[in-house]
């Protein structure tokens, strides 16, 4: 009876087999969709592309679907066997290139701006903190310059076209995924998909008072029809290259304590301090896991990764856990699109202390690091400590925790009419501890009996919240095509900090986690009032933007936008502000006169465009009449804190204005084998931000923070990729970017404010206090070095130089106004050139990169390079060699006086990166694809300066070519060693 059921059931259905593949490869397609028309039944197309489907007799049609391939609808006949070839869909056809333009995407081809798309494949393999470092160099004109690369916890600085402010901000804006202000550090090199770097005024004016740095767009990676899993992992090391050269201890004993007069003391030990406060190898790894899969309509893309680096010295270290999550579901109909982003991430670090270099390459050789009581006490040389015991009993630590999360609401509601809401958080929060324990020999030694052990915690967390609402429009008749855009943009900016700091506690091994238990702050002593302290401040933004694209036969096209922003950090009378923005462009190619004329020319777009934009970056409640601590004052038996006016209010400070120019060149070539642009672009940033000088009274407060002053960038920038060998079994590629930047500082002053032509600038420590080596002056480039002009050295090894009517004296008999601009230290250009090689299964990525034309100042050579370098303190090798120019100064009379005397040319090419990787297709239902890899980074570097890599000296900034830190105005021989890495890696797709 079972039997005798059974049969008519299955004589009404039977089993079709087939295969999908692409249309144009014929690469089999897994995770297809595959759906009998007017029901919910189906299945999915395996590893391989094959599937196998039940059909009853009512079923006539099938639908296959996939993301990125056009839908196709297949009519059922007898046939139970079937080949199903699926076409690209529209926006993945070859030659379109999918561009982020701030709120939307365009073809390449569309494009009116300078904007330059980087892919994930073009991007270098390095183990970063940062993923932009594994753009340095691919973009002309964004400078991308880490001067401690090898310190895990470094963070780069980002500078794109120049210098474009005094006290703003220099960065970009970051939008990521969409939302603007994301953390960059909150981004996984291996969840990226693309990056698109917006040069051009025109094309970052849609995002008004935050755009006149350039925008950079990240996309992360998003679910696809074809379900997999895959691990990418890799290990590191790093080993010191180009440290600098320092005497060894039978040197020191040579050269410093037998030299008359004795430059040094032997303590009997032979230590080598650069050794003593490194790492032989520094160790990192790092491990990624990506699923993503889904159908058309619902699809997902999660990632999980772990990181886990050492930097070279003793102290810094880094522990991450970080994650992300993407979902995006469409209605049956696609009436509606619902996505989610959220993206978590926990760091631990161990911040380094640069001080420790200076002192390895500082310190007698001769002292040990121990000795029969510890840690070796030392109390002379340039900073009196030991940099061992400091490493390793200092703590500088902190816990970091990040949080970007959006949701986004997409609704069709005509064909050609869709509107989006997008909501996001994005966080981040910040504890840093530090602790310094009493047991250091500093202390012991000193006598002290206050202020021994110290420790403090620090708790800072920051909050945005926006909200985007954009409508766009399309409209396409004729050969006429119509793009619009309008939309409203709300941002709220939160910031809070928390510091809690006390001294002397009854046990070290409290460590931070007890500052009740000190005497110092409160306690039984109550001898400080800097226990506690705290602040908050916060801004909005609101804006109103609209866009419109228009193209006529997609030969000539024409982009207009306009920005309504306003900020609560501006004054009462400078709320608001309109960023207009207009380019054009003309595909001449496409003209009858060149179409099928020149065989060799496939695609030639002229461009042009203008643009205003601003910066905000700059603290909150800088227009307000704020108050102020003065001190606390006895009355009548009590203590009062008195206040009052501590900042002059402005109702007219406003954001920094840009005007953007820019025109270009789009091409490409041969069959499209070398194509490439070029741009030129000139932009004035007026309206500068800067504290200047007022009558008092009226004001309060002697300085002003207000809007004055001028700058100016002009530029050329060059971007080429080029097939130079295409074979079967072996393909060359060459990429090669180069950007000139000429920079001028115009002005100072306005009709209300007048300040002076010009701001010293990098200001160098003792010993000696030489004072500032760089000046901005008007009418001059950023980053002029203005000091003594030297002239040699005369007999006795004294500097001389040149006094300004042109006499020439030693370097002690003249004084500050003598001094003259001497050189530069921002490169006049930077080139970048690419090679990737692939043969059969087999790549080959060599990546060179380089400064040019620019100035740097030797610090280890002005402090520790002559034969006069201060007693007792180390010095460079090149001290005591003849063929060194700095051995000829031998005078300590002229030691401590800056002069170009110690310029160099710090133009440089650099090894930067080179890759080698096998890739191989395995026929497994357990894996398919495997790629082992491996990478080396700063492998050599090509430069006459001998100051070491010249790579560690900052370039970007107000101060360019002056080792130190530009942000916290700190200048000297701190600093962190170039490393070269060494990284091995696989890749395994399931």
């Amino acid at each position: 009876m079972i039997f005798a059921f059974a049969y008519p059931a299955s004589a009404q259905n039977r089993v079709i087999d087939g295969k999908v593949v692409d249309s144009a490869t014929a690469t089999p397609l897994p995770g297809v969709t595959i759906r009998i028309k007017g029901t919910n039944s189906g299945t999915t197309t395996d590893g391989n592309g094959s599937f196998r489907l039940t059909l009853t007799t009512a079923a006539s049609q099938l639908i296959f679907s996939s993301i990125n391939y056009a839908t196709k609808t297949v009519p059922i006949t007898g046939q139970n066997n079937l080949l199903i070839k699926l076409a690209p869909s529209s926006e993945q056809l070859k030659g379109v290139e999918v561009v982020s333009v701030g709120y939307g995407t365009l073809d390449k081809r569309e494009v009116s701006s300078a904007i330059t798309h980087v892919t994930a494949k073009e991007l270098k393999t390095v183990a970063a903190n940062n993923p932009l470092m594994s753009l340095q160099g691919k973009v002309a004109g964004l400078t991308i310059s880490n001067t401690a690369t090898a310190d895990p916890n470094s963070s780069p600085s980002i500078q794109l076209r120049g210098v474009s402010s005094r006290s703003a901000g220099l960065g970009p804006l970051y939008v990521i995924n969409g939302v603007p202000g994301g953390n960059i550090d909150n981004i996984n090199q291996n969840d990226i998909e693309s990056i698109d770097v917006l040069k051009g005024g025109a094309a970052s004016a849609i995002y008004g008072t935050r755009g006149s740095n350039g925008v950079i767009i990240i996309t992360t990676k998003k679910g696809t029809g074809e379900s997999k899993l895959v691990y990418n992992g890799y290990f590191t090391m790093d080993k010191l290259t180009m440290v600098p050269d320092v005497l060894s201890p039978s040197e020191f004993r040579k050269y410093r304590v037998n030299a008359t007069p004795a430059q040094g003391v032997d303590y009997g030990a032979n230590t080598d301090w650069v050794k003593a406060v490194t790492r032989p190898t520094a160790y990192a790894q790092k491990h990624t896991i990506q699923i993503s899969g889904g159908t058309a309509s619902d699809n997902y893309f999660a990632s999980a990764d772990y990181r886990n680096a050492n930097g070279i010295d003793l102290r810094a270290y880094k522990k991450e856990y970080g994650a992300r999550l993407n979902l995006n579901h469409s209605s049956k109909s696609n009436v509606y699109t619902v996505s989610l982003n959220v993206a978590p991430r926990y760091m631990h670090t161990s911040n380094s202390d640069q001080g420790n270099f200076n002192n390895a390459i500082t310190l007698n050789p001769t002292m040990p690091v121990y000795d029969s009581s510890g840690y070796h006490f030392i109390n002379t040389g340039f900073f009196s400590n030991n940099p061992v015991e400091n490493a390793r009993l200092i703590k500088s630590e902190a816990e970091i925790k990040e949080l970007d999360m959006s949701g986004s609401l997409k609704v069709n509601i005509l064909k050609n009419l869709y509107s989006t809401v997008t909501i996001s958080n994005i966080k981040s929060s910040y504890k840093n501890l530090n602790f310094r324990p009493s047991t250091l020999t500093t202390i012991v030694h000193s006598g002290t009996v206050t202020k021994t052990s110290e420790a403090s915690q620090e708790q800072i967390d920051n909050d945005q919240r926006n909200i985007e609402w954009t409508v766009n429009y399309a409209l396409n008749f004729n050969k006429h095509h119509v793009k619009a855009l309008g939309g409203y943009s709300y941002s709220y900016f939160n910031y809070q900090q928390f510091r809690a700091h006390n001294y002397d506690f009854p046990f070290d091994t409290y460590s931070w986690n007890n500052l009740g238990s000190g005497t110092w702050n409160g306690g039984d002593k109550g001898n400080g009032q800097d226990a506690v302290s705290s602040t908050q401040n916060d801004s909005r933004l609101a804006a109103f933007y609209g866009r419109i694209s228009y193209d006529f036969d997609s030969k000539y096209i024409f982009t207009a936008s306009l920005r309504h922003e306003g900020s609560s950090k501006f004054g009462a009378d400078s709320k608001w502000g309109n960023f207009p923005a207009a380019s054009v462009a003309w595909r001449i190619s496409d003209e009858s006169f060149l179409k099928d004329k020149i065989s060799w020319l496939n695609d030639l777009k002229l461009r042009a465009d203008y643009g205003v934009t601003g910066n905000q970056d700059f603290d909150s409640y800088k227009s307000l009449l704020l108050y102020g601590g003065y001190g606390y004052f006895p009355f009548n038996g009590q203590t009062y804190q008195v206040y009052g006016p501590s900042q002059n209010i402005n109702p007219n400070l406003g954001w920094e204005k840009a005007i953007n120019f820019n025109a270009g060149i789009d091409f490409e070539l041969f069959n499209s084998r070398l194509s490439g642009s070029v741009n030129y672009y000139v932009r004035t940033n007026k309206d500068l931000l800067g504290n200047y000088n007022v009558p008092l009274p009226p004001n309060p407060q002697s300085q002003t923070f207000t809007n004055v002053g001028t700058m100016k960038n002009s530029g050329l920038e060059i971007q080429l990729s080029a097939q130079v060998i295409q074979h079967k079994d072996f393909n060359y590629n060459l990429s090669f970017t180069t950007a000139l930047n000429n920079n001028k500082f115009v002005s100072f002053s306005n009709e209300l404010y007048q300040g002076a032509p010009f701001q010293d600038m990098a200001g160098l420590p003792a010993p000696g206090s030489p004072g500032p080596i760089q000046r901005l002056q008007e009418g001059h480039r950023i980053g002029d070095f203005y000091m003594l002009r030297s002239a040699g050295v005369d007999e006795n090894g004294a500097l001389l130089v040149y006094k300004k009517d042109g006499t020439i004296v030693t370097a002690n008999q003249a004084n500050a106004d003598d001094k003259q601009f001497v050189g530069n230290g921002l490169p006049k250009f930077t080139g970048s050139l690419g090679n990737v090689f692939t043969y059969k299964n087999w790549d080959l990525n060599i990546f060179l990169r380089g400064n040019f034309g620019y100035k740097l100042f030797n610090m280890q050579a002005f402090y520790l390079g002559t034969p006069a370098t201060q007693t007792d303190a180390n010095t460079l090798r090149s001290a005591y060699d003849p063929k060194s120019k700095y051995s000829k100064l031998t005078s300590s009379a002229t030691t401590a006086l800056a002069s170009d005397y110690f310029l160099e040319s710090g133009s440089f090419v650099k090894i930067d990166n080179v890759t080698l990787g096998y890739n191989c297709t395995i026929n497994s239902k357990y894996l398919r694809a495997l790629r082992i890899y491996a990478a080396a980074s700063n492998l050599y570097t090509f430069t006459g300066f001998t100051g070491g890599d010249p790579d560690l000296y900052p370039v970007n900034d107000l101060t360019p070519g002056v080792q130190g830190n530009p942000r916290t105005n700190t200048y000297g021989l701190n600093f962190y060693p170039a490393t070269i890495q060494i990284l091995a890696g696989v890749q395994a797709t399931f």
